[in-house]
């Protein structure tokens, strides 16, 4: 059984107008709870930003790190801090195609 990201609403709403957030139910990667994936934006996409997966996402320095890195553009337009090294992990194919499709 997978439990919900335990975004508060302060944190997602810190991304309001910048990044769209979405909670899901499980993400099929238990043992990295709570996972975490910052997708690039079209830019980003462009510039060959890909999907980060970023897993045992569980205090508040995370997730400052994630927004800071959202905010300066995300996957392709701004390299993570050092810090987000820590979270990274690649997950199974199958698990990856569900979610980045």
């Amino acid at each position: 059984m997978c439990e919900t990201f335990p975004w508060k609403p302060c944190e997602a709403g810190a991304l309001d107008g910048i990044a769209t957030v979405r909670v899901t139910d499980c993400l099929d990667a238990r043992e990295h709870a709570n996972v975490v994936v910052v997708q690039p934006s079209s830019a980003g996409r462009a510039a060959g930003g890909r999907p980060v997966w970023l897993g045992l996402v569980n205090d508040a320095d995370a997730t400052a790190g994630i927004t800071a890195w959202i905010e300066q553009g995300g996957p392709g337009l701004a390299d993570p801090p050092g810090i987000l090294d820590l979270y990274s992990f690649a997950p199974s194919r199958r698990v990856r195609g569900q979610v980045e499709g």
